[in-house]
């Protein structure tokens, strides 16, 4: 018999872009294994997830645990043992407690035992990721031999910097290039994955698979579109954004290296649709993640509650979506009608509860004691946390989770009231600006996006998006008496927040400059209310929260 092993010439690996929870190790475990068991049936070698999979991602300061890193440790070992009698390998991520320190790890599994084991040398520590504070950086390591196939394994971090890992995995007789990702969304991020996976299969020379996660965790949506790229740049397969699913790719082996033919070729959501999906999905999930039965929000009329009626809708379902309108004194027949209509066309339940009375019931406790003064900006306050503790009733009467609607526009400025319309455990539309609401309101009533539980035709009434914007607290009151227009704001907020842009930057784009120093004045002041905000879905590049880190007492101003 010959000692000449037969090189195998062709490999099916399951692309596992699935939905993990962090802190669920038992259910992620249970996850895998049904997972690997639909690769089995449709005879994969190879099942690969993706970073972190055990503990989901990201884990934050869980991995300073012991007991946690433990019961990730037992996971991966029974998920060795089950390959113990035949079956696909597995390519997973699982934090790790090594020798010097925590690594954000993948394990390499197969024929009972984990062959491998690989360590994340590039800890990412910017934006939204934070890995260098938990974990400590691995060394690198070459390819490892799977059924005689040479797989290089860079993790998520690794292939976005110009540190050489998948060119030295190559020059050590790496075939091909398999990349476990936790990517979060952000718009336009897949163009940016393009490009910097083509870079490194031209860098190598070697196909490269990169299978991302799905699902919302917190703030972060990680939008799964797993791709893959051939070794001539052609593009071998694209899963589908914001779906979890399972693929078998088919991988041939030919003097010139590995190649994948008639891959799935899914279409990718743009523009408002992607941003509209990535709110519904990072809103269902917190929703579900957290074990709450059904949500509430106030109803205005206007386009922030009625986009995020929509968005509740879509996600949960009808039958979990409440709906209360607090009308006051300045409250317009036209926002009655409106807020009804818009209740009506979700199929939501909707509810009437008149503030009148505890306001006024303020306004007399603090008669008083505010005697001689003007009234005011006070007095317009009272109105919205009268609402805001209605509200939060309702959710403790019924376990209800409140759904607050600022946008970031309002945020950004402080147009928003602590203790009032900001009370709520989630904010879908807090990454967008206004006239990106407007954007996407328009889009959802022409579209109902895959997965969505809400009904077609036009959910939010034409009215609601043709008014003037206003909170409706003073006689004939609009957002404009008090704010520059939405397209001058947004695009002057866009600059100093998305951009950092000097003051004399955003007046070269056209812009006033003591507007710009009042919108800027406004950003910095309103930073104490931010930290106080719900969590809401990360839609830019930066949004509040994760990605910038403003000080809240802070004198400096760009003059």
């Amino acid at each position: 018999m010959s000692d000449v092993q037969t090189l195998p010439t062709t490999l099916r690996i399951a692309i596992a872009q699935h939905n993990p929870t962090v802190g669920d190790i038992v259910g992620n475990l249970a996850k895998a294994r049904e997972l690997r068991a639909d690769a089995a049936r449709q005879g994969a070698d190879l099942v690969v997830f993706t970073e972190l999979f055990i503990s989901g991602y990201p884990p934050e300061d869980l991995v300073c645990k012991p007991a946690f890193l433990k019961a990730c440790q037992k996971a991966i070992d029974e998920l060795a043992a089950d390959t113990a009698v035949g079956g696909p390998g597995l390519v997973i991520g699982y934090p790790r407690q090594g020798d010097k320190g925590r690594h954000n790890s993948v394990a390499l599994i197969d024929g009972g035992t984990v062959i491998a084991i690989r360590d994340k040398v590039d800890l990412p520590n910017y934006g939204e990721f934070d890995e260098k504070r938990v974990f400590t950086e691995g060394t690198i390591t070459g390819p490892y031999n799977f059924r005689g196939v040479r797989i290089g394994i860079p993790i998520c971090e690794e292939i976005w910097n110009d540190l050489g890992i998948c060119e030295t995995l190559a020059e050590a007789g790496a075939e091909l290039l398999i990349v476990p990702n936790g990517s979060p969304y952000y718009r336009g991020k897949m163009q940016v994955r393009y490009q910097k996976a083509v870079s490194q299969v031209e860098e190598s020379g070697l196909p490269l698979l990169y299978v991302n996660q799905v699902g919302g965790q917190d703030e972060l949506v990680f939008d799964g579109a797993s791709f893959g790229f051939n070794a001539d740049k052609t593009l071998a397969f694209q899963m589908s954004q914001f779906e979890a699913s399972l693929y078998v790719t088919e991988w041939d082996r030919s003097e010139s290296g590995w190649r994948c033919e008639a891959g799935v070729m899914s279409r990718l959501p743009e523009g408002e649709e992607a941003d509209y999906r990535a709110c519904m999905l990072g809103f269902r999930d917190y929703v579900n993640k957290n074990g709450f039965r059904n949500v509430v929000l106030g109803l205005s009329g206007g386009i922030d509650s009625a986009i995020c009626a929509a968005l509740a809708v879509d996600a949960l379902g009808e039958e979990r979506v409440r709906t209360v309108m607090l009308p006051y004194r300045y409250t317009s027949k036209e926002s009655l009608k409106d807020a009804a209509d818009c209740a009506r066309a979700l199929g939501c339940h909707y509810d009437i509860v008149p503030i009148a009375e505890p306001v006024e019931g303020f306004s007399s406790a603090l008669s008083d004691l505010f005697e001689g003064t003007d009234s005011g900006i006070t007095e317009e306050n009272l109105q919205s946390r009268a609402r805001g503790t209605i509200l939060m009733a309702i959710s403790n009467k019924f376990g209800s989770m409140v759904v607050t609607t600022g946008n970031k526009s309002e945020m950004s400025v402080g147009y928003a009231t602590l203790y009032g319309d900001m009370n709520g455990g989630f904010n879908p539309i807090k990454d967008l600006y206004k006239m990106q609401v407007y954007a996407i309101s328009r889009w959802r009533n022409s579209h109902v996006p895959p997965g969505a539980l809400g009904p077609s035709g036009e959910v939010i009434p034409a009215n609601i998006i043709d008014k003037a914007p206003s909170a409706e607290l003073r006689p004939n009151q609009t957002d404009q008496d008090s704010l520059p227009p939405y397209p001058v704001l947004d695009d002057i907020l866009e600059c100093l927040v998305e951009h950092e842009m000097a003051v004399e930057e955003i007046v070269a784009r056209g812009h006033d400059i003591a507007t710009v120093h009042r919108v800027e004045h406004l950003l910095y002041l309103a930073e104490y209310k931010r930290r106080q905000s719900a969590p809401g879905v990360k839609i830019t590049r930066k949004n509040f929260g994760r990605d910038r880190r403003y000080p809240i007492t802070n004198r400096f101003r760009d003059r």
